[in-house]
């Protein structure tokens, strides 16, 4: 049986439903009916399942396998419809594998495998096509189909005319469309669907779809191709054009790159260098002519000479010369701040003096540092003063920064080295004077990189800074034009070698009434138009701001305030859409029924009037507060307990508190010996809150007399200062800012070290009117105003015991 069968022997073959049939599974092939191909046979167990096959009946099974890169496969490793085949040749080969050519006779399922061990055997049962019925349909979508195969041979490379007249001979539909996919190049996986489908119509339309899915792909195909080939050819044209162009051009000299140093060498001139830099940029251009342009080398040099050309070296900006005009636009942009503002008005003035007395003469520019807490407006005063003064105004965040080069920048000997933060800062103000505002210059760091803030130290020295020298620039900048400002919310993280360079301005908190003011002003205005809202909608009244800030922020500045009418205003917004109000009002009360309850409230209403209570007063960060000192007493041996996280300070002026009660204990009326049996503790909320500093000393003195005489202090009486083992009131700092909070806090009367008097000049005048000030040069005198009845009691004692004698 070599012969290849014919359609009318197929037909005649019966399958016996008691015979077991050979499996030969095959890794990328799907065998169709009449369908006939050669075969490799390797694998171990078809070679033995060909070699026992039957010379009188060589019938097998031929199944695909899902998976084709399995090489033993199991039974469900194969799909469940496969094809009878009769093996019509085998061949054997060089390496020992054999070849077979195979023909396909009908469709088959496999029932059950029955035999696994040598090779597989399977009982099968043949399956036949569905009847038609709608013979004409069938006839159109065959006729359909052989239009599609015709269209796909004029674009698929692998199929020829050849192919065509193979399917006009086929008149059955079902035999039709196996032909035809079988002649495509397909997945395993789409062919086997058509395999077992027995439906003849839906076959053929699958079969549609797939052959116009095959047209689309290859046309895409080659509309890609070519459009890669006319993109290359277009590329080589254009490239063999420039070429040409080139020759051109170098034959007139001309040529792109005469041109380019031709530019470079008028924007060095132009750029009116000093005399020495100009020398530099001209010795590199020199060298960059005899470069060729595609060495890497090239491109190095002339980004260094762009760089020197675009910097500012002598454009400057012109200073605003009226001063009034200047100190009105500081006053426009920012409420109180008086001193900075005097700092920069005396500025100009110097300036202008010079200037009309002598017009080439310099001024060297101020360093200043503005030191504050957060929000008080620090940097953006920075732009404010930018703007009085007519100068352009650039910043620099040294926050986090830790690495010197960010300020003197990469030598050119690194692959894409630029200059330090400091010179591409000049170069994008485009003049040689701006305001150079260097923001948190207390939060630099430091690591292996170097240390950015002895970078700066040239930089902020007015001694040094008229001849910067960057890394990449090797050349010397003059910056002493440039007013520079720092700013930072702490001094002691600034580097003291770097301090001392600068001058500092103090920034404090602000008060209520400046707040209210700054609100008024600034930020009601601004939250009102940012949250689309009208001036003639929304009415917020200077009590309403007053309990926002009293009862909703804590803060030095006024970040969370505005915040806080930001909120305010929201629900404002939302109101009038929702009632289609006209105008609404913003009360005090109204504040609470929009924000609810207060987030704050007054440290005065807590305080209990029993001995051993005082009031002090301290700075932090956000302003002034005021705090409390409670000492108690117990049975013990003279141990002293402190509490409420103090610093090393606060311990020690404890400490020093009751060293002086015991040493001075008969003049205040108290057993000396009470040491002896008593432990005493003093405890300062609140205690999660950490304290330090020395202005606590007079409050704890005071405090342990409360205490150990058992007299209550002085109502609505708080009291700040530093003490010395003998007695002694020393002064403190933050006057201003403890005050206020006293005032904040419904506190009547202050006392303060005597040597603190000159510092109630910069107390509003609004704040010291309520207060009652006393100044203390010793304890003596503090104990007199606030336990006014234990030196009468001690007097009375004393005269007492003499009439005694």
């Amino acid at each position: 049986m070599t012969d290849q069968l014919s359609e009318k022997d197929i037909e005649n073959i019966s399958l016996e439903d008691s015979e077991q049939y050979a499996v030969m599974p095959l890794r990328n092939t799907v065998l169709f009916p009449q369908q006939v191909i050669p075969i490799y046979i390797g694998r171990k167990k078809s070679l033995r399942l060909i070699a026992e096959l039957d010379p009188k009946r060589k019938y097998i099974i031929v199944v695909a396998q899902e998976d084709g890169s399995i090489e033993d496969p199991e039974p469900e490793d194969l799909y469940s419809y496969g094809t009878l085949a009769t093996v019509l040749k085998v061949f054997d080969m060089p390496d020992n594998s054999k070849s077979a050519i195979v023909q396909g006779i009908t469709r088959v399922k496999i029932l059950d495998y029955l035999d696994k061990k040598s090779y597989f055997k399977a009982a099968v049962q043949p399956v036949s096509d569905d009847p038609i019925n709608d013979q004409l349909e069938v006839d159109a979508l065959a006729k359909n189909l052989r239009q599609a195969f015709r269209d796909l041979i004029k674009v698929a490379p692998n199929l020829t005319d050849e192919h065509t007249g193979m399917l006009s001979n086929i008149q059955k539909a079902n035999r039709l469309v196996d032909r035809a996919i079988s002649l495509i190049t397909l997945p395993n996986k789409e062919k086997q669907e058509i395999l077992e489908e027995l439906n003849v119509k839906k076959r053929i339309e699958k079969a549609i779809t797939i052959i116009s899915r095959e047209i689309q792909r290859i046309k895409l195909g080659e509309e890609i191709q070519t459009e890669v080939h006319d993109e290359i050819a277009k590329t080589q044209r254009e490239y063999y054009l420039r070429e040409q162009m080139k020759a051109i051009q170098k034959e007139l000299g001309e040529d792109e790159g005469t041109i380019e140093l031709k530019e470079l060498e008028e924007r060095v001139k132009a750029a009116k260098m000093p005399e020495e830099s100009e020398k530099v940029a001209m010795k590199e251009l020199d060298r960059l002519m005899r470069i060729p342009t595609q060495s890497p080398e090239y491109n190095v040099s002339r980004t260094y000479i762009e760089w020197l050309t675009d910097l500012p070296w002598s454009k400057s900006s012109k200073d605003r010369i009226n001063i009034k005009d200047a100190l009105k636009i500081l006053d426009e942009d920012h409420y109180g701040l008086d001193k900075v503002k005097e700092r920069i008005i005396e500025y100009l003035a110097v300036r202008n003096l010079k200037q009309k007395r002598n017009p080439d003469g310099s001024v060297r520019g101020p360093i200043l540092c503005f030191c504050g807490p957060p929000g008080v407006g620090k940097t953006s005063l920075g732009k404010s003063i930018a703007r009085a003064m007519g100068r352009e105004f650039i910043r620099l965040s040294l926050g986090g920064v830790r690495d010197e080069a960010e300020i003197r920048g990469h030598r050119r000997t690194y692959i894409g080295a630029l200059p330090g933060r400091i010179i591409q800062s000049i170069k994008k103000a485009g003049t040689n004077n701006p305001v150079f505002m260097l923001d948190e210059v207390d939060k630099l760091g430091a690591d292996f990189r170097g240390d950015p803030s002895s970078a700066l130290l040239e930089v902020l020295d007015p001694e040094q800074n008229h001849s910067f020298s960057d890394h990449y620039l090797e050349l010397d900048f003059d910056l002493s034009k440039v007013m520079f400002i720092t700013t930072a919310n702490y001094q002691d993280a600034i580097p003291p070698a770097l301090r001392d360079r600068m001058e500092t301005l103090e920034f404090s908190g602000y008060i209520e009434d400046e707040k209210v003011q700054i609100a008024k002003r600034h930020l009601v205005p601004k939250q009102v138009e940012e949250n689309g809202l009208m001036k003639n909608e929304v009415g917020l009244d200077a009590n309403a701001i007053k309990e926002l800030i009293s009862a909703y922020t804590r803060e030095a500045g006024v970040r969370q305030l505005e915040r806080e009418i930001a909120n305010v205003l929201r629900k404002v917004a939302r109101e009038l859409v929702e009632t289609k109000s006209k105008k609404i009002k913003v009360t005090k009360k109204k504040v609470h029924d929009l924000l609810g309850a207060s987030r704050f409230h007054s440290d005065l209403a807590e305080r209990a009037t029993k001995p051993g209570v005082v009031t002090g007063l301290a700075w932090t960060a956000a302003g002034g507060d005021i705090l409390f000192v409670e000492s108690t007493r117990m049975k013990g041996k003279g141990k002293l307990i402190l509490t409420g996280q103090l610093g090393d300070v606060m311990k020690e002026s404890a400490t020093a508190g009751l060293t002086y009660v015991r040493a001075q204990a008969e003049d205040f009326g108290i057993d000396p010996d009470f040491n002896e049996q008593t432990d005493i503790h003093v405890h300062v909320p609140a205690g999660a809150i950490p304290k330090d500093g020395p202005s606590a000393g007079v409050s704890m003195v005071t405090s342990l007399v409360s205490l150990l005489t058992g007299t209550s202090v002085k109502e609505k009486i708080a009291m700040t200062g530093e003490i010395t083992l003998r007695g002694n009131i020393l002064p403190i700092g933050g006057v201003k800012e403890k005050v206020t909070a006293a005032h904040r806090a419904g506190i009547r009367e202050v006392i303060l070290p005597y040597r603190n008097r000159k510092d109630l000049e910069d107390v509003p005048e609004n704040v010291s009117k309520d207060l009652t000030f006393h100044f203390a040069k010793e304890i003596r005198d503090v104990i007199k105003i606030a336990l006014p009845g234990v030196l009468k009691q001690r007097r009375k004692t004393s005269s007492t015991n003499s009439k005694k004698a």
